[in-house]
Parts: C-alpha cells; structure tokens; sequence
C-alpha cells in the first residue's frame, strides 16, 4: 500500500496537516493508529518532545532537556524506553489492527533505536497505508529502511501548499483505504 511522507522545515506544519487528516479519517469511520510527536515547551523554551499512541492515548517522552541517560541529539537525550514501549509498539499494532498507521516522526532522535527502525520498514511494506513526516535532513537521501518501500512519495510542504495538503492526502489516503469502513478488523 501506499506510504505518504511530510517532509519540510520545522515549524512549517507538518504533524497539524498529518492530525487534520487523522481526524477527518476517523469521522469516516477509519481506524487510524500509530504515533506523533508533539514538542512541549514550558514558559516559552522547549523542554523535549512527548509521544502518543493514537490508539491508546498513551504518552510518554521521546526526548527531553532534563533526561540524563539515552542517545544525546543536541541539547535533549532521546527516551529508548518511552520511544519503544509507547511508539514503536504503536506502530506494530496499527500495522495489524488499523485502516492507515501515522508515523510522526521518522527523525533524528526516532532513529537512534534500531527497533524503531524495523517498525518503519514493516510498515511501508505493509498492506496498510502510511501516513506521516519525515525529518527534512532524510527528504533528498533516503534511509535504507525507506528505500524497500513500494509505494513511497514525498511531499514538501511550504507555506502555499500547507492549507490544501489536508485535503490532497484525505484523497489520497481515502482512494487507498478499503470501502468499507474498519472492514480490517
């Protein structure tokens, strides 16, 4: 099935557009699971970065300023744990258990687990189609676990495309979804 990928400069809008579309597929009756990532800021300065399970609501840090072991990617130390047991396992069950799976983010600081890694590669090699971003550093080279994909494209987002992009991978995502809503299940 098909993989649709964000990619574009921080800030520009990428995971809003991925949870417009999240929204408008589960008032269709489409089961979307997976994970974002959301940056979480205290009095204005960004701390880290929180993770949620679409499907279970669960939450947990994927990076944060104040954590004093995991891999360091600039000033925050990415959670292994949080990332494996919250995202990666989110991922995993979509794959399985929902219409489309949401990967927010495939970036720098995802990337340093290898399990993260694998879920990636099973599911843009699933029957499920994807939705998600991808780090603007990985939009020109693509990582080895993207390269098997089948059914890969990439979209730039900027600032005049950002308010009808919704809406072209609704289309998208909605010609590659089964009829029948959660006929998955």
């Amino acid at each position: 099935m098909p993989s649709f990928l964000l990619t574009g400069p921080s800030g520009i809008g990428k995971t809003t557009i991925i949870l417009k579309v999240t929204d408008a597929l589960r008032m269709r009756k489409f089961e979307v699971g997976g994970m974002v990532s959301r940056e979480v800021r205290v009095e204005g300065k960004r701390v880290g970065f929180e993770l949620l399970d679409l499907a279970s609501g669960r939450r947990g840090w994927l990076a944060h300023v104040e954590l004093e072991v995991g891999p360091r990617i600039g000033k925050y130390r990415v959670n292994t744990h949080d990332l494996e047991n919250i995202g990666v396992n989110s991922l995993l069950k979509a794959v399985n258990h929902s219409d489309a799976v949401v990967c927010d983010e495939i970036g720098p600081m995802e990337l340093t687990s290898a399990g993260f890694r694998r879920a990636v590669e099973t599911i843009v090699n699933s029957s499920t189609p994807v939705l998600g971003t991808l780090h603007h550093r990985y939009a020109s080279t693509l990582i080895p676990e993207l390269e098997s994909a089948p059914q890969l494209e990439v979209h730039r987002v900027t600032m005049s495309n950002r308010e009808a992009m919704p809406f072209f991978l609704l289309r998208k995502m909605a010609s590659s979804l089964p009829k029948k809503p959660n006929s998955r299940k």
